[in-house]
């Protein structure tokens, strides 16, 4: 059990708290840093998780320590409460605006296939006849398809594309189009992989988020996840990477792929 936990159960919820920050502070900062680059935003990010996670009383820590069966490790959990809370954080301070100005410096093409899908939320399918009806009357699909493979790969790298994929486009919804080149081959990649990541034991995604994401250190993962050392947390890390290669091969998926 947590140490937390019994501290909790005892009726002494600031103990409880205090120990959840010395164990997990690390954990919380790197989860937030896959979204923020900037100093001041990783600060107020962080005072907010901090504050949402002592809200009514810790009610979220309450919560989960009352499941009789959890479905995933505290770990796992945290990650994701502590994503919640972070994208909130720039949705409800400039999330549209901030959205937006991903776009500078594109080509105007991809420029305007970014505002129809990423900030109007239309799908593929509405973009590319708005296209076609107004600024791009002669543009093919084959060649959107194009430009738009290019605008995902733009906006959809780095820590900033952590953010653009939470805020997210709209659900590819072209299957039933007819078309025969849909599903876009972009989004079945992502599907692929999405299901490929979601299969392995949450230790090993947790592991593999934070050793290969975000670049902490394998001492500190073995603290964070409960793994004996960092010998441990290579082990499993690479295990995992190399089970996930395998999949994707198996589903056509290559390394130039993703």
């Amino acid at each position: 059990m947590e140490p937390w936990v019994v501290e909790l159960e005892s009726g002494r919820p600031d103990t409880a708290w205090d120990l959840v920050l010395t164990r997990y502070r690390r954990l919380i900062f790197a989860t937030i840093r896959r979204y923020a680059q900037d100093y001041d935003d990783v600060m107020d990010v962080f005072t907010r998780v901090c504050e949402a996670l002592r809200e009514d009383d810790l009610r979220r820590l309450r919560g989960w320590a009352s499941e009789p069966d959890h479905r995933a490790s505290f770990s796992t959990w945290l990650v994701t409460v502590v994503r919640n809370l972070t994208v909130d954080w720039f949705r409800q301070r400039d999330g549209r605006q901030r959205i937006s100005a991903l776009s500078a410096g594109m080509p105007p093409l991809r420029r305007l296939i970014f505002e129809h899908i990423f900030v109007k939320h239309r799908s593929h399918i509405e973009a590319y006849e708005l296209l076609r009806a107004s600024e791009a009357p002669e543009l093919t699909f084959r060649d959107f398809l194009t430009e738009l493979r290019a605008t995902y790969r733009a906006v959809t790298d780095g820590r900033r594309g952590h953010l653009v994929r939470e805020f997210g486009p709209p659900p590819a919804d072209e299957a039933d189009s007819g078309s025969p080149e849909l599903p876009l081959v972009l989004i079945e990649r992502k599907d692929v992989l999405d299901a490929v990541l979601n299969a392995l034991d949450p230790v090993d995604r947790l592991a593999v988020q934070l050793y290969v994401v975000d670049e902490v250190a394998a001492g500190d993962i073995a603290r964070i996840v409960g793994l004996p050392n960092a010998k441990a947390v290579y082990n499993r890390v690479y295990r995992a990477l190399a089970s996930i290669r395998a999949k994707l091969a198996e589903a056509g998926v290559l390394r130039d792929d993703i």
